[in-house]
């Protein structure tokens, strides 16, 4: 099995508790709305979707690559903006993908956000940034889009 980390950083003009709130706590009502060109629900599978062990499956619309995917929440924690989670049942590559999100608030009232993926691969697989850039791109995607909603919406998630 091969470990391969890649961290990503962007800072935003959202501070760090709003982020938090929409991206980590409210995710499986938001995301959905924001994205139902790609993706259908976000449905908690297990435990209550704030709590350790929390398993929440993302359904992409019919015709996407993937069906659904699932991630198990592995920490969260509401004064430090820190959200661990883990990416389970996956394919052939991997055994899993474990992700540690941090938002910092800024000085100047928004937040600087960093991204640790750590990709847990079967066999020799042997993993380089180029071969997860569109997973990344997407998760910015997703980031930018709730970013824009906020900025339109200042009293969401306030």
């Amino acid at each position: 099995m091969g470990v391969f980390t890649f961290i990503n950083e962007y800072t935003s003009p959202i501070p760090a508790a709003r982020l938090f709130k929409a991206l980590v706590l409210d995710s499986h009502n938001l995301i959905p709305k924001l994205m139902p060109q790609a993706i259908k629900s976000i449905d908690i599978i297990q435990g209550d979707g704030e709590w350790v062990g929390t398993i929440k499956q993302i359904n992409f619309i019919e015709g996407s690559q993937l069906g659904s995917m699932k991630n198990r929440v592995d920490e969260i924690n509401e004064e430090t903006f820190t959200y661990k989670y883990t990416m389970i049942d996956l394919n052939e590559k991997f055994e899993s993908i474990a992700y540690k999100i941090k938002f910092e608030p800024t000085s100047e009232g928004g937040s600087k956000n960093k991204m640790t993926s750590t990709y847990y691969t079967k066999g020799n697989i042997e993993l380089k940034e180029e071969d997860v850039k569109e997973g990344k791109e997407r998760a910015l995607g997703m980031y930018k889009v709730a970013e824009a909603y906020l900025l339109q919406n200042p009293d969401t998630y306030a």
